[in-house]
């Protein structure tokens, strides 16, 4: 029943694909607008592509079990500074502040580099939507043991158990709605462990008092030591 769920959604997500990219199209072809006018184009076109993005990644999912996205030494940092330039304008927007900070000495890991932006990039989405106004998220990237971990904590509301316990197991079977998180589908952590397991990488959540923090745990490169690739 749980795979007709999700080829459900997959198909759904095909069929959404058109809509939203005329949709871009349309408010990209305004002009002439005054400056509220700009700004609500300019939202509609990043409402639109992030929609894409999610669209986008949903269709890959099920080119997984063809095992076309192959694994490489990924540069963890670079991923990571992508991501947060990607997704710095909807901080602003939200009166919210990102702090990033790379711990490890080096960040060169085993992964496929558009899984690996997907899944940072569903994490800091996720962040973005449950942070109060004048909070503020954090992405830290750190060493553990053989592992690169990058863990990225929101002050929104607390996860609820079910979802925390599904984390700590290492996927999401579906998207499931998120109690105290309203309007979440939990789409974007369904997308984010499914991409996770298909690299062998670990994902998981901490529950705190005043929010959570989503991380993916992904094995060192063994030819880390032949870059000079510092996190900081």
């Amino acid at each position: 029943m749980e795979n007709v769920e999700v080829d459900g959604i997959l198909v759904a997500a095909h069929e959404l694909k058109g809509p939203l990219a005329t949709l871009r199209q349309l408010a990209l072809s305004f002009d002439g607008m005054d400056t509220e006018g700009e700004r609500i184009r300019e939202e509609m076109v990043n409402v639109s592509e992030r929609a894409i993005r999610q669209v986008n990644d949903l269709t890959k999912m099920r080119r997984l079990e063809d095992g076309l996205f192959e694994m490489e030494p990924v540069a963890v940092r670079t991923v990571c500074d992508e991501v947060t330039r990607e997704l710095s304008y909807l901080f602003r927007e939200n009166g919210q502040k990102l702090k990033v900070r790379y711990k490890c000495r080096n960040g060169l890991v085993v992964a496929n580099r558009d899984l690996l932006f997907s899944v940072v990039y569903n994490f800091l989405l996720n962040a973005t939507h449950y942070a109060e106004e004048g909070s503020e998220a954090e992405m830290v990237v750190s060493e553990v043991k053989d592992r690169v971990r990058v863990d990225i904590r929101d002050y929104g509301p607390v996860l609820s158990k079910d979802i925390w316990k599904e984390m700590r197991r290492g996927w999401i079977e579906k998207p499931t709605s998120i109690a105290m998180r309203p309007g979440s589908s939990g789409l974007g952590l369904f997308i984010a462990s499914k991409f996770s397991r298909y690299m062998n990488a670990k994902v998981g959540a901490i529950r705190h008092r005043d929010g959570t923090s989503f991380y993916v745990e992904l094995l060192k490169s063994k030819q880390a030591s032949l870059f000079d690739d510092f996190c900081g």
